[in-house]
This record gives C-alpha cells, sequence and structure tokens, in this order.
C-alpha cells in the first residue's frame, strides 16, 4: 500500500507535469518577445546627459528623463507622416489581397476547378520568395532602363510610365505585398473551404443554388473564421512593412528613410544613434498597432458573428 506521503509526492508530480510542458516555451517567450519588450521600455524612459563640450568618454551620462522621449516621439511630424503613409498603404493593400485569396479560394474549391494541385502551388509559390528578393526583382520591372517591358512599349511607341513617382510609389510597394501575401491567405481560406461538410453543399444544391450563389450565401459565411483571421494577421503584417519600401529605397528618390514608422525607428535608432528615442517611437507604434488590432478584431467578430 502507497504511504501518504508517496501519494503526495505522486500527486505533486501530477501537478508538475502541464508546468514541466509548457516550461520551455515559458523560457523562450520570455527571452525573445517579454524581456526585449521591457528592454525597450526601460530605455525609452532613459537618455544622454552631455557634461561640458562632451570630448571626454566620461562625459556622456545615462540619466533619468521620464517621459520626454514620448513627448517628442509624439511631436515628430515624420513619425506621423509615416503612419498615415501606412494606413493608406494597407487601405489599397488588404482589400486587394484578402479579395483575391478569396476569389481563389472559391475558383479552386469549385466543382468545376481543374489542375487545382498545380493551381494552389502556382498561387502560393510567391509566399515562398523571400521579401527582400520579391522587392529586388519588382524593382528591376520597374526600372525603365533595365526592365523586360521597356522594349514592348517601345515598339508600341509609348515611354513606359514611371510606377516609382510620388503618384504611384505607394501602389507599387503594395504590390509587392500582394504579390507576396496572397498564396498565403488563399491557403488559410481554402483548407477552410475543404473542410466544411460535403452535406451542407449537397442541401444548397438540392434547393437549386447556383456556384455563385452558394460561394455568396454558404461558403463565405461559413469560412468567416479564416476571414477573420487571416485578416488580423495582414493588418498586422501592414502596419509592420519594412522590407519592401526599404529594399526599393536606392532605386528611386520618391521612398526616404522615414517611409513607414518601422522606417523611422529603424534610421532613428541606427542612422543618428539615438537609441532612446528609438525605442519611445517602437513603444508608440506597439501600443497603436495593438489598439488598432484589436478594435478591427472586435468590430469584425461582432459582424460576423453577432454579439454573445
Amino acid at each position: 500500500m502507497p504511504t501518504s506521503r508517496s501519494r503526495r509526492y505522486r500527486s505533486l508530480g501530477t501537478r508538475a507535469v502541464p508546468y514541466a510542458a509548457i516550461a520551455p516555451a515559458a523560457v523562450l517567450f520570455a527571452a525573445f518577445f517579454a524581456t526585449p519588450i521591457g528592454f525597450a521600455i526601460y530605455m525609452s524612459l532613459r537618455g544622454v546627459h552631455v557634461k561640458g563640450l562632451g570630448l571626454d568618454p566620461h562625459a556622456r551620462v545615462e540619466k533619468w528623463v521620464g517621459t520626454r522621449n514620448y513627448s517628442q516621439a509624439l511631436g515628430d511630424s515624420e513619425l506621423w507622416h509615416g503612419v498615415l503613409r501606412t494606413l493608406a498603404y494597407g487601405a489599397f493593400l488588404l482589400p486587394v489581397m484578402l479579395g483575391l485569396a478569396l476569389l481563389f479560394a472559391l475558383l479552386l474549391d469549385s466543382a468545376r476547378a481543374r489542375l487545382t494541385r498545380f493551381a494552389r502551388l502556382a498561387i502560393f509559390l510567391p509566399y515562398a520568395v523571400p521579401v527582400v528578393i520579391a522587392s529586388l526583382l519588382w524593382g528591376f520591372l520597374y526600372l525603365p532602363t533595365v526592365s523586360p517591358f521597356q522594349p514592348l512599349f517601345h515598339f508600341l511607341g509609348v515611354p513606359m510610365p514611371d510606377v516609382l513617382s510620388n503618384s504611384t510609389i505607394l501602389f507599387s510597394v503594395a504590390n509587392v505585398g500582394i504579390w507576396g501575401g496572397t498564396g498565403y491567405n488563399m491557403i488559410v481560406i481554402y483548407t477552410s473551404l475543404t473542410a466544411l461538410p460535403a452535406d451542407v453543399y449537397e442541401a444548397a444544391k438540392l434547393d437549386g443554388c447556383s456556384e455563385i450563389a452558394l460561394a455568396v450565401r454558404v461558403k463565405i459565411p461559413m469560412v468567416a473564421p479564416a476571414l477573420v483571421l487571416t485578416g488580423l494577421f495582414s493588418i498586422i503584417a501592414t502596419l509592420q512593412v519594412f522590407s519592401e519600401p526599404t529594399t526599393l529605397m536606392p532605386i528611386t528618390k520618391t521612398i526616404s528613410s522615414t517611409w513607414t514608422p518601422l522606417m523611422k525607428i529603424y534610421n532613428d535608432a541606427f542612422g543618428r544613434n539615438d537609441l532612446y528615442e528609438a525605442a519611445a517611437e517602437a513603444v508608440v507604434v506597439a501600443v497603436m498597432m495593438l489598439v488598432l488590432s484589436f478594435s478591427l478584431l472586435r468590430v469584425v467578430n461582432k459582424r460576423a458573428f453577432g454579439d454573445n
């Protein structure tokens, strides 16, 4: 018969199993997520005080400055111009990218679809191309001097349009994101479509639903959770746009080093060597992203699933 002490140890070991299972994830979360966030907040509340002429290395002293960096960040017009530019970028990219992803998923799920495996691979393949490589490829296509489309426009007798001008640069950068992100979102939505019960389709067809009516009235409402998921992830990725404009920046004068908020933060941290203000800007942008993401998620959930 087990003693009371052995039963107590066994019970303690049983209760410790879940904590042991999540310990690796908790350690990684603390080391690579929570700690950097905490350090960024700490840095945002610090600053450098220079004594005298600042020629002596010891004359630069780090000290507590409170919310001074946040005041400077919130009053920086370049940061807010980048925020507005990013919102305009997202307002164009998100509907087009998610609309194409939904359209492709519905077409692949259609009963008349052919070569679906090849089509899925072809649509998803751009997502496998790294963002920097994709931006370079599109940059060469945009430049009239090296673009393979230049001979075609020359043959037609018209100049190749400058898609890197001030009026079109936003759409040119968004095009890179649309090209790379549509396939991933399509796979998520298509997987959700294939998981729907076949009885629902059969019942709708018996009621006389056409393919278009079946897609609009049955399929789209039933994959609303997948649409919410892809929309939320796309919003977060859009607000963090950095690689595409940074890669295209050397080939055009219309993209500055502060074109997006993340580019502004990077430039302040490593261009101006002001890590403290950059940390405050990073915290401000993170809070805005958090508020916007959860606000949109709440609104979409209410419209998709109703108030519960």
